[in-house]
């Protein structure tokens, strides 16, 4: 907004709100005669972000957890909002709220899952800030749920038992191997038992190169090559 000694100048993505006699206008974008002894008053109408502190909350089951949420908002109505000091703070205390009574009707387990699980969950919550919105002149498009943080000891045993789990699975899959191998060796010592021929080539072939090599024929052998 840009005040001149005639005019008042409201910029884009926002209205003035001029107050005169107590009866209060809204100036949108553009140029306008300035009233004399009238005040005014900016107001941004762009949407912003409105992020929440994290929330410790009880779950059914007696533990806590940590939860952080954001919500889109925008003014559409700034008269109403004239009525609160800090209007946004309707919006804030309702979504609190609403985290708090949904999830104290979960265990830990569904807490942590609810944001991705539990797509009515996230709609109620929504729908009570859309509510407390309306009451203050603010349009809430969207609210999210960002994290639901266990406590340090609940991820500390959850790391451990996905530790084990995937320790588990190195040591079935290494015994498996193990198996193959054995069965491998068993289906060729089998192999060489029933063709010695066989067994005797294997060995040839398994000499380093450059050795030397000697045969000795039995007393068959000689005989036959007599």
């Amino acid at each position: 907004m840009k005040l001149t000694t005639f005019h008042v100048t409201v910029d884009p993505h926002e209205v003035v709100v001029a107050h005169l006699d107590g009866r209060s206008k809204i100036l949108p974008a553009g140029r306008h005669r300035r009233t004399r002894n009238a005040t005014y008053s900016p107001i941004s109408t762009a949407r912003r972000l409105l992020q929440l502190a994290p929330q410790e909350i009880p779950t059914s089951d007696g533990a806590q957890v940590k939860i952080t949420a954001v919500a889109d908002v925008r003014v559409v109505d700034p008269l109403a909002g004239l009525e609160f000091e800090q209007p946004e703070q309707a919006i804030y205390l309702a979504i609190q709220v609403a985290l708090r009574d949904e999830f104290a009707e979960l265990d830990v387990t569904e807490a942590a899952q609810a944001p991705r699980s539990n797509p009515d969950l996230v709609a109620r919550v929504k729908a009570r800030a859309v509510e407390a919105g309306t009451r203050v002149g603010y349009e809430v498009s969207s609210v999210v749920i960002k994290d639901v943080i266990l406590p340090a000891d609940l991820r500390s045993a959850a790391m451990a038992l996905l530790t084990a789990k995937t320790r588990g699975l190195a040591q079935l899959e290494s015994a498996r191997a193990e198996t193959a191998a054995l069965r491998t060796l068993a289906n060729g010592a089998k192999i060489l038992e029933d063709h010695p021929a066989l067994a005797k080539l294997r060995m040839v072939q398994a000499i380093p190169m450059g050795s030397s090599l000697s045969l000795r024929l039995d007393d068959d052998a000689r005989a036959q090559a007599d």
